[in-house]
């Protein structure tokens, strides 16, 4: 019986929230809990092995264009507005909140009081509260889980209200769809409806942190983080497609953390407690940490295909979508860094997928230039073909990780500058996409050449290598690194026609500073020219 979970709201102040006449709150309940009552109401299917296997409907990513921040005092005058950071007003989340509590009266709820933050000096208590038990199974997963002493002084400085099955009325709502995201700092409430796509819970936190925490001198990232055996950290920032999960996930290396850092005054910290990987076309043999994760109990697998009668998945079906996505506590990773914390970074790494073939395969960067590419963000997606021949186009998602920034991004390169400078870290471009051609005439770059590379710097192998300058983008290339040919390293070199690279790389340049317009009014003049001459 579970009758010990299952309590009345008006115990745990949910009448603060306006829910004063629910059925019935199932409050903290643990994994094995959390199983009986989604396979109980038929939101999962338990699959061979353990997960929980679970459809999101026509929503099977975030839905960019439906998140907002409420226009309020406190906040207004630092949030970056834009087609970004949308603003909506405050009568309009009042009745957009009514609504929801109206929908909720009648339902049963789940709650997970939880933390953001591993380090205690920074830690954010939230309180998650869903209408599905598999989203209270992702909130448990994907947040730091409070101790029973910790929950009884357990007080939510941001709460989370998720009703998939409530949708907003645009005309009434002032949203673009029945689908919203809205965050109200003022009132520290973040409202997800119509969308049962389980990211927006992680990434509306996400967003709360890169609004506090940047006050607190703390630079909050969009990257992966690990550990040597000795204490080196490392970051990897990436956009999807680059490489990030892969190379930070190294056996060597204990994992840190896959996708939410700080970075304060005691080193870098893990935000979350657990790991929301991408798993189309997963191997064993590629990935054998996260692959064994989709053969565990408590992990849950997001539109992955599953055998109706064997219960076997099938992690190369994209029949719902190529975003298949898996939830496990980060505790399913063999090597992990149990306390989630490091000490300062020696290296960072920004991983770039660059389908022009222009950037070098590794490059070191100035302070300057650091910023300068931390701001742009770039990777470069592959578009459609036409007569065998494919022409890539650039992605630009300013500090890798734009959707989530509420404020400007030279706020958040400005903190990274200053950590660099303290911290003596080092910072290097690493292009895991094309080499000797753009994508349709030059090939990926290898991938034992590209984990050399990385395992070079992070060694510090190339810190007294001699370097030569690239002349358009003004990026210091080694001449030579342990593991890799040195004609692999200046990327001039490994085209057919090296004259057809200068034309490509004139293109890239002008495609940067085309980007980079839009911020040039808000940096440095020392950032500004850092970009490409």
């Amino acid at each position: 019986m579970l009758e010990q979970n299952c309590h009345q709201h008006s115990d745990y102040g949910l009448e603060n929230h306006g829910l004063e006449n629910l059925n019935e709150v199932f409050w903290n309940l643990n994994t094995a809990a959390l199983y009986e009552k989604i396979l109980n109401r038929h939101e999962g299917t338990l699959s061979h092995l353990g997960p929980i296997v679970v459809r999101t409907g026509h929503h099977t990513g975030r839905s960019a264009n439906d998140k907002f921040i409420v226009e309020e005092d406190s906040s207004k005058d630092v949030i970056w507005w834009g087609k970004i950071n949308r603003p909506l007003s405050e009568a309009h989340f009042e009745n957009l909140h009514q609504g929801m509590l109206n929908h909720l009266q009648t339902q049963d709820l789940y709650v997970q009081d939880c933390f953001a933050g591993a380090d205690p000096a920074h830690r954010l208590p939230v309180r998650i509260i869903t209408q599905y038990g598999w989203h209270s199974l992702f909130a448990r997963n994907m947040f730091l889980q409070a101790t029973a002493e910790a929950l009884k002084k357990h007080v939510p400085a941001f709460t989370v209200i998720d009703a998939p099955r409530f949708h907003a009325s645009p005309s009434m709502d002032g949203t673009n769809s029945e689908t919203f995201i809205v965050v109200n700092f003022k009132k520290k409430m973040i409202l997800i409806g119509g969308s049962s796509y389980a990211g927006e819970i992680k990434k509306s936190i996400f967003s709360v942190m890169n609004y506090l925490l940047p006050s607190k001198n703390v630079l909050p990232m969009h990257c992966s983080a690990n550990i040597s055996a000795d204490g080196r950290c490392a970051l990897f920032f990436g956009l999807s497609g680059t490489g990030k999960t892969t190379l930070s996930a190294d056996a060597s290396r204990a994992l840190i953390g896959d996708d939410e850092h700080g970075w304060g005054a005691h080193g870098i910290f893990n935000f979350e407690g657990g790991c929301y990987a991408k798993l189309i076309h997963l191997s064993p043999e590629a990935e054998p940490e996260i692959f064994g994760t989709t053969q565990r109990f408590g992990t849950i697998l997001e539109n992955v295909a599953i055998d109706a009668k064997t219960r076997r998945i099938d992690l190369d079906d994209d029949t719902f979508t190529e975003n298949t996505r898996g939830s496990y506590h980060i505790s399913a990773i063999p090597n992990v860094q149990k306390n989630g914390m490091g000490e300062h970074p020696k290296e960072v790494l920004f991983l770039s997928a660059d389908a022009f073939g222009v950037l070098p395969p590794i490059a070191r960067l100035s302070k300057a230039q650091a910023m300068y590419h931390f701001i742009s963000g770039y990777t470069a997606r592959v578009a459609g073909t036409e007569r065998g021949v494919s022409e890539p186009s650039p992605v630009f998602s300013a500090c890798y990780g734009a959707p989530f920034m509420p404020l400007h991004p030279m706020r958040y390169a400005e903190l990274l500058g200053n950590k660099l400078d303290e911290h003596h870290s080092c910072v290097w471009l690493i292009n895991t996409g094309w080499t000797g051609g753009p994508y349709g005439v030059g090939q990926r770059m290898s991938i034992a050449h590209t984990r050399a590379m990385v395992n070079a710097a992070l060694d510090g192998k190339l810190d007294d290598v001699a370097m030569e300058t690239e002349p358009f983008f003004g990026l210091q290339i080694p001449r030579h690194c342990p593991g890799v040919p040195d004609e692999v390293l200046n990327p001039r070199n490994t085209w057919s026609h090296p004259e057809e690279y200068d034309v490509q790389a004139k293109k890239l340049a002008t495609m940067f500073a085309e980007n980079f317009h839009i911020f040039a009014d808000h940096v440095t003049e020392a950032v500004r020219n850092a970009g490409p001459g």
